[in-house]
């Protein structure tokens, strides 16, 4: 392994790793049971398979709606993974959606901006009210890239209330070295075009969110994207790569409270 792979390697510094992806997926089939008819699940919002979402609805009329979208390096995973973690807004009365994305290498990076941008059009419309924008590591690059000056058409962006990149990937010139290039087919100039630490500062309020025991290389991202933007940083003590996304399916964290105004 290069030094810029073991740099950006998040499982083989976290125990139990590999126990993670089958827990994921069993909490969330067991909450989208759960929610019965409130669940629309691979609803379309492009021409793939995987330019699909799925929508959960809070009991009653929405007070707004929260986007999550997954990481994984623009590699690998899909919504279906991740339903549990809509829990904790679902429980202060959001909606909730989660899309998939087609990965690398079938697209490049900025292609998958591209669909996750329409993604947020398309939910945008099926829900009103104010709209908060969550994603975890490869899906904090693609909610950061979503504040980009003309990347959402002006009646979504001004609903817009919040945005949080969580553990986010916002240079993607250092992974230009790694391995994963190879289905990134990442050039510079593409590394410089999409990363959101060299978009100008949003007006919509943004906060950046990563595990205090996350890997160096993830506290820089996380915190060159705070300086660039002169945004709220919250470094969550304890907390690793896996496991700083649990506080979205509790609806009383402060993850929750910045994102839906609920106190």
């Amino acid at each position: 392994m290069s030094g810029m792979d073991d740099a950006y390697a998040n499982a083989a510094y976290i125990e139990g790793a590999s126990d993670y992806p089958a827990r994921w997926d069993e909490a969330a089939q067991s909450f989208r049971t759960s929610l019965g008819a409130r669940a629309e699940i691979g609803v379309p919002y492009g021409p793939s398979k995987r330019q699909v979402f799925d929508l959960f609805h809070p009991e009653g009329e929405p007070n707004g709606l929260l986007i999550f979208v997954h990481g994984g390096y623009w590699l690998r995973f899909d919504r279906s993974t991740w339903s549990y973690f809509a829990k904790g807004a679902l429980a202060q009365g959001w909606a909730v959606a989660m899309p998939s994305y087609d990965l690398c290498p079938d697209v490049r990076i900025a292609g998958i901006t591209q669909q996750i941008a329409q993604a947020v059009q398309v939910i945008a419309h099926r829900v009103p009210g104010p709209i908060s924008l969550a994603g975890h590591s490869a899906g904090g690059h693609l909610v950061a890239r979503m504040c980009a000056p003309g990347m959402l058409p002006s009646d979504v962006m001004s609903r817009i209330y919040h945005v949080m990149p969580i553990s986010p990937l916002s240079d993607l010139e250092p992974l230009l070295q790694t391995s994963m290039n190879k289905d990134f087919q990442m050039d510079a100039g593409m590394a410089q075009a999409e990363s959101p630490m060299a978009q100008p500062k949003p007006n919509t309020p943004v906060t950046v969110w990563v595990g205090g025991s996350e890997r160096p290389a993830f506290l820089d991202q996380s915190m060159w994207l705070a300086d660039a933007w002169g945004c709220d940083e919250v470094v969550a003590e304890g907390m690793h790569h896996f496991n700083v996304i649990d506080a979205l399916a509790d609806p009383h964290s402060d993850m929750i409270k910045r994102l839906t105004g609920n106190t």
